[in-house]
């Protein structure tokens, strides 16, 4: 695969402009990617890899420069999806990368990638800090759940740098069903909202024994410190190019499944997943053209028309939380045009759900009401489930 060269400098000199904005709350907190303290002795005369991308920051440093200033024999890197800059769109080819500054090799791990276990059994540790947003269908956690498998694979020890969820004060949606329903969008049997750090999440996939036939992967977690579940935490760094700031992040948990539709969420416009339309005016007043952006033009749905639909840019991001209205009124709105197909990608919906009944409760016309009771049973079980894997105080 052609490789490319990069500098972490030029990478990350323009990133820690604090993209997504700060809160007094952020001040306090204390990821684990800044208390070296605490993971700089179990790097200690090994080699090691990183799971990480432009989130993976120690202050105003980027962390593969905090372990190299460090001493730390850092070998390589894997990059999820979106890159390890973050700036390639989503679902498209991360491609394999040399840093011209450091001359570390930087490996995708978003799709296959056949030499991953032989390059994780070439180091006695690995580290991963990737910044998740809260939601089952943000792939990061998928890869998550990858690297633990390499590494119970090759018998070495994992540290997760734990970094706060800005989505972690509530804990909602379907849990995913059967395996039928397993994607990278939905990986694992938990809720649509799942109310976890990857610290957390990654003690329940060792806790239910969700890797290969049941292994676990030697784990340390690096705690955040001074963070709750009642935290609202504005993220320091974009977490990936159609997330640019603390609203859309919060709005991503309920506007994600339009992905399943040709329904556009703002992809192509200055402000992604804070307005969402279609090129039919009964879909309401406010209006936006979507067009190429970098690392979001090769999949901008209705490029270059108008489209209808609903601004939602003013909402309040501390008191945005996950919702079926916008979905279930797009539909109701939807079915006044004669031969509509609102559901363009009904299998993608149906996995960015983690189930079937979704779709069908949603054609059928049933409130959001019902078709939360549906799934009630299902969420708590799933809540006692989570509540043995928290490392923080629960919002609840």
């Amino acid at each position: 695969m052609k490789q490319k060269k990069l500098t972490f400098a030029l990478i990350f000199a323009s990133i820690i402009a604090i993209a997504c904005g700060q809160n007094n709350e952020n001040k306090n907190v204390i990821t684990g990617a800044e208390q070296t303290e605490k993971y700089l002795p179990l790097l200690e005369g090994k080699k090691a890899g990183l799971m990480g991308n432009q989130t993976s920051v120690a202050g105003d440093k980027h962390l593969v420069d905090v372990l190299l200033e460090n001493g730390v024999d850092l070998k390589f890197v894997f990059a999820p999806e979106h890159g390890f800059r973050g700036t390639v769109e989503r679902g498209e080819k991360v491609s394999n990368e040399i840093d011209e500054k450091t001359g570390l090799p930087i490996h995708s791990l978003y799709g296959k990638n056949e030499k991953a276990d032989s390059i994780v059994a070439s180091v006695d540790i690995m580290i991963f800090d990737l910044q998740d947003v809260g939601a089952r269908f943000y792939t990061y956690i998928t890869s998550l759940h990858r690297v633990m498998q390499l590494c119970a694979n090759a018998g070495i020890e994992l540290i997760v740098l734990d970094r706060p969820n800005p989505n972690g004060d509530q804990v909602d949606g379907p849990v995913r069903k059967s395996d039928e329903f397993k994607s990278g969008v939905s990986y694992h049997k938990i809720a649509m909202i799942h109310g976890l750090t990857v610290g957390e999440l990654a003690q329940m996939i060792n806790g239910e024994k969700w890797l290969d036939d049941g292994a676990q992967c030697k784990l340390t977690v690096i705690p955040v410190k001074n963070y709750t579940h009642k935290t609202l935490y504005r993220l320091p760094v974009t977490p990936s190019p159609s997330l640019p700031n603390y609203l859309s992040v919060r709005l991503y948990t309920s506007l994600c499944l339009f992905e399943g539709t040709d329904i556009n969420v703002g992809r192509g416009t200055d402000f992604p997943f804070q307005q969402t339309g279609y090129p039919n005016s009964v879909f309401g007043e406010y209006t936006f053209t979507p067009e190429s952006r970098i690392g979001m033009s090769a999949h901008v749905e209705n490029k270059g028309q108008q489209c209808y639909g609903i601004d939602l840019r003013n909402e309040n991001p501390e008191t945005s939380k996950f919702t079926l209205k916008y979905i279930l009124d797009f539909y109701k709105k939807s079915q006044q045009i004669e031969g509509f197909n609102f559901f363009a990608r009904p299998d993608f919906f149906n996995k960015l759900a983690g189930n079937a009944e979704l779709q069908e409760q949603i054609k059928n016309g049933l409130g959001e009401d019902e078709i939360r009771a549906s799934w009630k049973e299902e969420l708590a079980e799933y809540k006692i489930m989570r509540k043995k894997y928290l490392l923080y105080e629960d919002f609840e």
